[in-house]
């Protein structure tokens, strides 16, 4: 049975109100044993305060220590796991070509993305380059990466499987490995490829394992890879369920819709999930149809498409993104304040994740359920396993419920992100190149541009169709070897003769 070293994170009691100075509840960074750059750049983003698991896992890991660490979504594993390896990897700065020494293991794309927008800023601070490494993006430039060399890759356990098959990554310098949401890879059959890429790392290799949840498969992992792992566990009161409203409804098949449009349109952010690929897209549509600022995200689109819609969310351009199960697990935005699950869950562990998207790092969050009435009963066995315990009623579009819903919203101001100008030349549409016909400028200065029939040819001027010979009046060379009128071969002086003699040197 796996044990961890558990800390509590308790509520204050009441206390009366005194003037102090305010304090830090635990220990700093620099307290932890962190390396001072990487506390400076910290504070310059404006972190100073380490969330409970950071403090936990910080000291073993930094110490070189297997760690196994277990906390909810939205508690901070990115950095548990991050500062202990750039400390490691920044204690030895290397350039020019290089193979990487850290490599971080993800579920997604977009997961491997925003790993890397936490980690990369501090790695710049101590000399640490970090690249990512996942599916639909350009593999060309990946390699170019890798090939001008790199510190950690963070990577999906797919893509990174295709490089070293190609050659083009190798893991034989890997001294510190991160498996993130091992859980989640489980339930998408990674497992195998990750043990694959596991073996073809150093066998001292620093193991770091965190998710929100450990079971199933993820044990062996754990017995097989990591040597007596120092065992952290962040327990909050009410962790087995993310701290949020939860409410489900029993709705009309034909008030669905106008229900997720009513949903839709409250302030703040909104995140809808539906099962298929085709029903984001459609519903989407429906959304935006009703004037409401919405995108779609799921494992059918390219990653710019992907890419564009999360950011569009994260700035609150698209205030609403719905989203695929797949995404679940990949998209770590605060302030998300509300959650739909517009398609019910497959199992409860599916529906924790996807409620997971809100309330997170102590915000408040509401989660709703939509259920057909055939629904219903399925629904609240999956509540009862995942411990929350929400009353189903029924509502249809108009109702209070969905107005107080409303009401409660908080409007999030768009951020506008600058539009990069393009390299390309201007002067056609859309910045494109201008055609050859068009007003393209010439080395040449103002000459007018010779029509192509007045151009000549380097052999002379060709003569026109009507005076050129009959095909059998064709000379064919300097030699007596040519055509009759009805194309039979004439005689050649070297016939019978056996091999034609060479060339002489004249």
């Amino acid at each position: 049975m796996t044990t961890f070293d558990t800390v509590d994170v308790q509520t204050a009691p009441e206390t009366p109100e005194v003037e102090v100075p305010a304090e830090p509840a635990g220990p700093t960074f620099a307290q932890l044993g962190l390396p001072q750059q990487l506390v400076t750049a910290l504070e310059r983003r404006d972190i100073r305060t380490p969330f409970a698991i950071q403090a936990s896992a910080l000291p073993d890991a930094l110490a070189g220590r297997d760690v196994l660490g277990k906390a909810a979504t939205g508690s901070g594993k990115t950095l548990a796991f991050g500062l202990p390896m750039l400390a490691r990897l920044g204690a030895d700065v290397r350039r020019g070509r290089r193979a990487p020494r850290g490599l971080i293991l993800v579920p997604t794309r977009e997961l491997a993305q925003q790993v890397f927008d936490n980690l990369a800023p501090l790695g710049q601070s101590i000399g640490v380059q970090l690249t990512t490494v996942y599916g639909g993006a350009s593999m060309y430039r990946q390699i170019q990466q890798l090939r001008r060399g790199v510190d950690a890759v963070i990577a999906t356990p797919g893509r990174l499987q295709d490089l070293i098959g190609q050659g083009e990554a190798t893991l034989d310098e890997v001294e510190v490995t991160v498996i993130d949401e091992a859980d989640f890879m489980s339930d998408l059959g990674f497992l195998p490829v990750v043990q694959e890429l596991l073996d073809q790392t150093r066998p001292d290799a620093q193991r770091l394992l965190f998710s929100a949840t450990l079971d199933g498969e993820v044990d062996t992992l754990v017995r097989r890879y990591l040597k007596d792992p120092a065992r952290h566990e962040v327990k909050r009161p009410g962790d087995d369920a993310p701290p949020a409203e939860h409410l489900a409804y029993s709705v009309a098949f034909r008030d669905k819709l106008q229900i997720a449009e009513e949903m839709a349109a409250r302030p703040g952010r909104t995140l809808v999930f539906v099962r298929t690929q085709h029903g984001a897209d459609r519903l989407a549509g429906n959304l935006q149809a009703a004037g409401i600022k919405a995108e779609a995200i799921h494992g059918g689109l390219p990653q710019g498409a992907r890419r564009r819609a999360l950011e569009a969310f994260t700035d609150a351009r698209s205030p609403v993104l719905v989203a695929t199960d797949v995404a679940a697990r990949g998209i770590h935005v605060d302030d998300v304040s509300l959650v739909v699950h517009y398609d019910p869950p497959a199992d409860h562990k599916t529906y924790l994740h996807r409620s997971g998207r809100t309330a997170r790092a102590g915000a408040r969050g509401v989660v709703v359920s939509l259920l057909l009435p055939d629904q219903v009963g399925q629904a609240k066995r999956r509540f009862r396993q995942a411990k929350v315990e929400p009353v189903v009623s029924r509502i249809r579009p108009g109702d209070a419920p969905i107005a107080e819903l409303v009401a409660s919203g908080v409007h999030v101001a768009p951020v506008e992100r600058p539009v990069r100008e393009s390299r390309r030349p201007s002067g056609g549409p859309g910045g494109r190149r201008p055609r050859r016909d068009g007003d393209r400028p010439r080395r040449d200065g103002d000459r007018p541009r010779r029509p192509h029939g007045e151009r000549p040819r380097r052999d002379g001027d060709r003569p026109a169709y009507g005076d050129r010979p009959a095909y059998g009046e064709r000379s064919r060379g300097t030699g007596e070897r040519s055509y009759g009128e009805r194309g039979e071969r004439r005689s050649s002086p070297y016939r019978g003769q056996g091999r034609r003699p060479e060339r002489s040197a004249d």
